[in-house]
């Protein structure tokens, strides 16, 4: 068990102090959590593309810590904390569930919004803190409050979901966002059927849980869009029934075996980067009746990259709806799939491509950009 001082610890951290720059490793001091927070000691980091559209996007609160996706194990609790203690193993999931908002009372806790804006905590200060130039005098934050790509962080307590030690921390990394938000947003907001003919465009950390998840739900059809010739072999290991390149070949396979509505019931969309031609062409898959969910972000979070015809999305009454977060509880559903895990039921091991130090953060970020990574984890070293 770590000692933590009275004050601070120690920790190296990846730090994005200008949009479109290189990632950069300070050394800073994580001050003591505070009530209703608790310090952890990251095992790993997802490097999650969500991370580089805070990279190359146009409202981020700079410097910040980076990092939303990541396991670790509890070290201190602040005053207040319950259901948390020094020793537990959590999943750090950027979706902070209170369970006493309006969002969390009507049953979508994904839409809670207890979490600081732009890595501030609950009472308005930060706790990372450095000595460096670019580093403010009264801190910094962590991106959607977490900040994972630091060997420790200080974090809300209902960013944090307790899980089964049993559970490789690797495992518990990626259920922590990617894995989640894919295979929610095939099980929880499409709401796929048994017998379903489902779509899904991108082929990544995304895309290939959005697989598992029709297949659990008993999709008879799904056909994966990708690309890159290694994601396609993975999604058909994965339970895709087919693998094509672009999502023009998957309209034709999709309406050939689906007649009745002449496309797919479910088009998911997983891009790691959205724009208007993608969401054409998911639209164009989908059959009579059918539904686009849009899972992937853009860089420019204001981006007008919807464009459809309203009289056909009217006289077919196809659907078009945003998924965050796989309309996912985290506390419900962590421990779900980490079961489905232990079962043998849900692949995990199988996602990640390369374990990386947090010195080599920027080479996982090109692997992941030439399509060589699938998830690349960072691991901390353990004290």
């Amino acid at each position: 068990m770590v000692t933590v001082p009275d004050s601070m610890i120690a920790s190296r951290a990846a730090v994005l102090t200008a949009l479109g720059a290189d990632w950069e490793i300070h050394d800073l001091t994580v001050h003591r959590p505070r009530a209703g927070e608790v310090l952890v000691r990251m095992a790993y980091a997802g490097l999650c593309y969500s991370d580089e559209h805070l990279r190359f996007g146009k409202v981020a609160q700079l410097p910040v810590v980076g990092g939303h996706e990541g396991s670790g194990v509890v070290v201190a609790t602040g005053p207040g904390v319950t259901g948390l203690a020094e020793g537990d193993h959590v999943a750090l999931t950027f979706v902070a569930v209170c369970g006493r908002c309006y969002w969390c009372a009507s049953g979508r806790a994904n839409l809670c919004q207890s979490a600081g804006s732009g890595g501030v905590m609950a009472d308005g200060t930060f706790r990372f803190h450095g000595a460096a130039p670019a580093i403010p005098a009264e801190g910094i934050g962590g991106f959607c409050g977490l900040g994972t790509f630091s060997q420790y962080a200080v974090v809300s307590q209902n960013s944090c979901v307790k899980v089964d030690p049993a559970v490789p921390l690797r495992a518990v990394a990626l259920v922590s966002c990617g894995v989640l938000t894919g295979w929610g947003a095939a099980v929880r907001t499409a709401g796929t059927r048994v017998g379903d003919t489902v779509v899904v465009i991108g082929a990544g950390g995304i895309g290939l849980n959005a697989v598992q998840g029709a297949r659990q739900a008993g999709a008879a059809v799904i056909i994966a869009v990708d690309p890159v010739l290694a994601k396609q072999e993975l999604a058909l290991t994965l339970g895709a029934t087919h693998a094509v390149d672009t999502a023009r070949e998957s309209a034709a396979i999709a309406a050939a075996h689906n007649p009745a509505v002449r496309g797919a019931d479910t088009v998911i969309v997983a891009v790691g980067n959205l724009t208007s031609a993608t969401v054409t062409e998911a639209f164009r898959a989908a059959g009579r009746g059918g539904t686009v969910v849009i899972a992937g972000l853009s860089h420019d979070p204001l981006e007008l990259n919807v464009q459809i015809p309203g009289t056909v999305l009217a006289a077919t009454e196809r659907r078009l709806v945003g998924c965050f977060f796989g309309s996912c509880n985290p506390v419900r559903d962590v421990p779900l799939l980490l079961g489905e895990y232990q079962r043998g039921q849900l692949q995990l091991d199988q996602l990640i491509s390369r374990h990386y130090q947090l010195d080599e953060i920027s080479a996982g970020y090109a692997d992941l950009a030439s399509g060589r990574n699938v998830r690349g984890l960072i691991e901390f070293p353990a004290d």
